[in-house]
């Protein structure tokens, strides 16, 4: 081993954590590939809004990149970050065209939700918030997050759809992208049932392959081009729009969203990996927490939507990613996307569908550790992983959780089992749906 290797492996503790070097670099790129849309998506929804494309481009890879290498380096966790789902969504199309704000007005509720969040971490409330939450909330917020990301990659594909007259349908299997879907994940099954190191990697690499014969991966016509500029899009906020009643709206949204998503994706990868502690803590929980918030904050100057903690990380975990450096290794790879941004792009979301339908079943072992004869801990872990998926929302499984967990123990005469802390979410949640 060289003296490079050997000082990443003592810094990032490999003996400790039971991991080596090319584990970790299979597990970050892994990360990434399973990410990598986020690229052309954000910029996609953002523009929606009126925002620069190639500008959103720049700035959700750096955004990214920065808040991944701080997850990586500070907290020394497997986690990467990027501008989050759903939250860009409520950016563009509630925000700006449904409430008629300028991006730049949403831009400053981001600005500020970093800098609550950073607050907020300092003074350990994030932390106690993840604390108060029952361990058998804990252990379905793990499953629910599996069943989530297992349909986020069957609905990216199309092999689930909207249906008419019904919510979903399956969608047509015998071509197109839900048929390269379906051939990925028999390829990469197979990867897994040999046991072939790299399994998810390789299937999304085999996949997009497969995918150019089909006519679904399209060849890029260049593979360099150097980031566009940020110009557009940097530093544009608007301050005199801070103390106004629609800003504390929106800013509210935006950080109960944030938070409780963090919370549930650190909470459900970490119990997949078996990285918490004998008191189901997550170890660096506050660094962890930091990074998103510092991610946030300059993900807003730079010009993007909140920046958070993606579940997508579950796939580098399934990997053998447990140190810092699988992290370090997907900022890197966010590095090399500024510059070949054309290679990554190409990349179809049916090629990355089944690693994220298989990571979906590797989430799924806590279930076993729930205790399904004490129905006053099974009922509110069913919500949890229940809602998760259907309402395609971590944090609405955690509210649902939370609050029928306090209802039910309080309800049939077993209060003893509820903390101060977790009430207090709980009613924090009641007041979500007044507000």
């Amino acid at each position: 081993m060289s003296n490079d290797q050997s000082f990443i492996a003592k810094y990032f503790e490999f003996d400790k954590l039971g991991t080596n070097l090319s584990t970790e670099i299979d597990a970050g790129v892994t990360t990434f590939m399973t990410m990598a849309y986020i690229l052309i998506v954000n910029p996609i929804i953002l523009s929606q809004a009126g925002m620069d494309f190639q500008a959103v481009f720049t700035a959700t890879a750096l955004s990214s990149l920065l808040a991944t290498l701080v997850m990586g380096l500070y907290a020394k966790l497997p986690f990467a970050l990027a501008p989050g789902m759903g939250l860009n969504a409520f950016f563009a199309f509630t925000v700006v065209l449904g409430m008629g704000k300028s991006w730049e007005f949403a831009l400053t509720a981001v600005f500020l939700e970093g800098i609550i969040f950073i607050l907020l971490t300092l003074f350990n409330i994030r932390e106690a918030i993840i604390d108060s939450i029952p361990t058998s909330v804990k252990r379905a917020i793990s499953v629910g997050i599996g069943l989530f990301i297992a349909f986020i990659g069957l609905s990216n594909a199309g092999v689930v759809i909207q249906g008419q007259g019904v919510p979903l349908a399956l969608g047509d299997v015998m071509s197109g992208g839900a048929l390269l879907a379906l051939v990925g994940l028999v390829l990469t099954s197979i990867l897994l049932v040999k046991k072939v190191r790299g399994a998810l990697l390789i299937g999304i690499v085999l996949t997009t392959i497969v995918g150019i014969p089909m006519g679904i991966t399209s060849l890029p016509t260049s593979v360099f081009q150097a980031p566009p500029s940020m110009a557009p899009i940097f530093f544009k906020f608007q301050f005199d729009q801070i103390f106004t009643l629609d800003m504390m709206v929106v800013l509210f949204t935006f950080l109960f969203v944030d938070m409780f998503d963090t919370v549930g994706t650190l909470i459900g990868v970490s119990t997949k990996a078996g990285m918490l502690d004998e008191d189901g803590k997550i170890p660096n929980v506050k660094k962890a927490l930091m990074a998103d918030a510092v991610g946030t904050t300059f993900g807003a100057i730079f010009g993007t939507s909140t920046v958070t903690t993606y579940v997508e990380s579950a796939a580098g975990v399934s990997e053998g990613g447990r140190s810092g450096f699988t992290a370090v290794v997907t900022a890197g790879m966010f590095t090399i996307a500024l510059f070949i941004s054309p290679l990554f792009i190409m990349i179809p979301g049916a090629a990355t569908a089944p690693a994220l339908i298989l990571v979906g079943l590797f989430m799924m072992s806590p279930i076993k550790d729930i205790n399904f004869e004490d129905y006053s801990e099974s009922i509110p872990a069913f919500i949890t992983l229940l809602f998760m998926p259907l309402t395609y929302s971590i944090s609405e499984g955690i509210v649902f959780g939370i609050i029928s967990y306090v209802l039910i123990k309080l309800l049939s005469g077993k209060a003893k089992d509820i903390s101060i802390a977790t009430y207090i979410v709980a009613a924090v949640f009641l007041l979500k749906f007044f507000v």
